[in-house]
């Protein structure tokens, strides 16, 4: 089965981004994909801030990281780029941590002013990090999403079309990987 792991570069874990992740993930899940969750603000702010490669949280993370076919980075956008947790979570990577595997960059942003952070920001580090397939990925402006009373999410149509549409783009690539004999190794 191919494995799935979102990476939640939000500094709370109480944001919208981590919402539209569970979204992604459930929606995953629904097309068969075995799916799991890497929150870097779970991880030890002490091995992240003094780059602590052998720690064995770090260790556990990468191996998660190593284990998945398909890498989903998510982040809202600060200062024109990525958080800085993420950040420092991709430092401790190994230098080809994503090469095998497809990625998929997921961005929350306020505005559309920020649309290129995926370009500009996310991949050329994705690339640094070995990834030879760096999908288009989305990115969502966050007005068009909020809270609803169950603890889920809710989209705008727009919003949740757009994602919809990514995913569906993600999900065909994975089909097309599989099915040209390009079998993902984890």
């Amino acid at each position: 089965m191919t494995k799935v792991l979102l990476i939640s570069g939000s500094p709370t874990s109480q944001s919208r981004l981590n919402g539209v992740l569970q979204y992604a993930g459930d929606y995953l899940q629904s097309e068969d994909f075995e799916v799991e969750v890497l929150s870097v603000i779970d991880l030890p702010p002490e091995d992240l801030i003094f780059a602590k490669f052998q720690s064995e949280a770090i260790l556990a993370a990468n191996k998660k990281v190593e284990e998945a076919d398909v890498i989903i980075v998510s982040s809202q956008v600060y200062k024109a780029s990525f958080t800085g947790v993420l950040k420092t979570y991709l430092d401790l990577l190994p230098q080809k941590a994503f090469e095998n595997k497809i990625v998929f960059p997921l961005v929350l942003g306020g505005s559309v002013a920020h649309l290129l952070t995926i370009e500009y920001s996310f991949k050329p580090v994705l690339t640094v990090l070995g990834a030879d397939v760096v999908l288009s990925g989305a990115y969502l402006v966050d007005s068009g999403i909020s809270w609803g009373q169950a603890g889920k999410v809710e989209f705008d149509q727009a919003t949740e079309d757009r994602l919809v549409r990514a995913l569906d783009r993600l999900k065909h690539e994975i089909q097309l990987r599989l099915a040209g004999g390009k079998a993902l190794e984890g």
